[in-house]
């Protein structure tokens, strides 16, 4: 494992690579009482070279600083971790198998450590990275996922840190997860419900379990195909996968008459569109599977067909999105994004 300390008076100390072991902690460590907690989540691929690379690793290093500020631990430098995790990785090389969608996943994370009951800014904190080896997501391919909308909890909010990756954000959203596995669901989809221009109450999209959504949809008003995302607008957590789609559709689909849209939307939207057969596909997008498909979506007592054809298991833009990125990630395109470790 790699890890560095820091203390308010000295700053970063050096930092070093050890053996995976335990940590030993004071009861009255300040993590455990306050939640001084964030992380992030990447892999190392090896392509077809045995070249290893990392994917947009400084889009990472940016979430985990704004991730630190927000809870008052200290930051790093970006280009110096991504440094001393390719060391870590190049030393780690043998356990980054060699197959085609299998890789290293990495889980950088900081804790605040004083030893204190006070609530306060940290005057200590640890940086660590492990690592464990992972297979492919879909290992006999796609299997599309099955939503319940859920309004009754709520992921995130305005004014909070739904936009941070903390683990304060995620221990919060199992039980309703587990509760829609209970009536045969795979994930929840957040709703979050304000007040529209109208004066009604509209159920707008968030994410989809711990992703965040794509919705591909015709615009009923202009008969356009559209690519859509909810905005970063505090409450979305901006994931390195989701700008990556959103780069890839603009340079790729647009040429091709689709409009890339970041904008609010509301479950009603998604059930009319589903209805009048306007409901491309819809899609989450994560570190883990890349994009995961979605069948349906429970919605006040009703299934919302999310457009896939009996037998489909993902939609055209799914598939092409997780094949342009994974060629990226596995070197199969010279691409600015893959960061090469070695070979």
């Amino acid at each position: 494992m790699l890890s560095a300390e820091w203390t308010a008076s000295q700053g970063w100390l050096p930092p070093k690579i050890t053996p995976y072991q335990n940590l030993s902690l004071d009861p009255a460590t300040c993590v455990f009482h306050y939640g001084f907690e964030c992380f992030e989540g990447l892999k190392a691929y090896k392509d077809s070279t045995g070249a290893v690379r990392l994917f947009r690793p400084d889009k990472n290093m940016a979430r985990l600083n704004q991730s630190a500020s927000r809870i008052a631990l200290p930051t790093v430098d970006g280009s110096c971790l991504t440094a001393l995790i390719a060391k870590f990785v190049a030393l780690e090389e043998r356990f980054i198998p060699s197959v085609r969608g299998y890789s290293l996943y990495l889980r950088p994370t900081m804790i605040g450590t004083q030893r204190t009951l006070g609530v306060g800014p940290p005057g200590s904190a640890l940086l660590y990275v492990i690592a464990s080896p992972v297979g492919p997501y879909y290992p006999t391919g796609f299997k599309a996922i099955s939503l319940e909308a859920t309004s009754y909890a709520v992921r995130a909010w305005p004014g909070g840190v739904g936009d941070k990756k903390l683990g304060a954000n995620y221990s919060p959203c199992i039980v309703p997860q587990t509760q829609a596995a209970t009536r045969g669901f795979h994930q929840n989809l957040w709703l979050f419900s304000e007040q529209g221009e109208n004066g009604k109450t509209e159920e707008q999209v968030t994410e989809a379990g711990t992703m965040n959504v794509f919705c591909a949809m015709v615009n009923k008003g202009t008969g356009k195909k559209e690519l859509l995302t909810p905005p970063l607008d505090g409450t979305i957590l901006p994931g390195v996968t989701r700008d990556s789609v959103l780069e890839l559709a603009k340079e790729r689909l647009v040429p091709e008459g689709w409009n890339v849209v970041e904008r609010k939307f509301t479950m009603k939207e998604v059930a009319e569109g589903s209805d009048e057969g306007r409901l491309l596909e819809i899609f989450g997008s994560g570190t883990a599977a890349v994009v995961s498909p979605v069948r349906n979506i429970s919605w006040q007592s009703r299934l919302v067909d999310c457009g896939l054809k009996e037998g489909e298991e993902a939609g055209p833009i799914a598939k092409r999105m997780k094949a342009w990125i994974e060629g990226i990630q596995y070197g199969d395109e010279d691409h600015p994004w893959s960061f090469k470790v070695s070979g």
